[in-house]
């Protein structure tokens, strides 16, 4: 057996160890273990974050985290936690029902939190570009992750719509009136 091979069964033996009928305490031990393996000792804390999604949110304590370790788990531009929110999203889902998935959203130093303001700012600039020029508005990149956030965010408006458009890591967001609207 290769040794993702091997990874692989042992990733799937571990999250089989874990208590199956509970999500939140599922992530929360599967995030303490990985911050184990990566020898940073931290606590985890579990929440929800009904404002910003209906995701599990799991929430990195840093409160005994050195600058340098907070810095190495968010990565440039988020990449580091956005990769582990992926690797939480992927494992601990994986062979569950689409109706029995559970989301998860990873934080640290309220980095998510940040983000959602940056991106409720930038959701009201376009919406405001958009609707006085009638013309399409090109979001900066963001990751998979705050596209589909965004994505939610306008569905609460009638008159819009979005689309993606792109191939990461230049992958956009573009808004425009909703056809039949202008």
């Amino acid at each position: 057996m290769n040794g993702a091979a091997t990874m692989s069964v042992r990733a799937h033996s571990f999250l089989e160890r874990l208590v199956m009928n509970d999500a939140e305490q599922r992530g929360k031990v599967w995030l303490e273990k990985l911050l184990d393996l990566m020898q940073i000792a931290a606590p985890v804390e579990v929440s929800t974050m009904p404002e910003i999604d209906d995701a599990c949110w799991l929430k990195i304590v840093p409160d005994e985290l050195t600058t340098r370790q907070v810095e190495t788990l968010l990565g440039t531009d988020g990449k580091t936690i956005d990769a582990m929110q992926y690797l939480a999203n992927a494992l601990l889902n994986m062979g569950l029902a689409p109706d029995d998935r559970q989301p998860y959203t990873l934080d640290l130093a309220d980095y998510r939190q940040q983000r959602h303001t940056v991106l409720n700012e930038q959701v009201e600039t376009a919406i405001a570009q958009v609707r006085s020029s009638g013309q399409e508005v090109e979001m900066p990149p963001l990751s998979a992750a705050e596209r589909r956030q965004v994505h939610t965010m306008f569905k609460a408006f009638e008159d819009l719509e979005t689309e993606s458009r792109g191939s990461e890591p230049n992958r956009r967001i573009f808004v425009r009136l909703r056809v039949g609207e202008g």
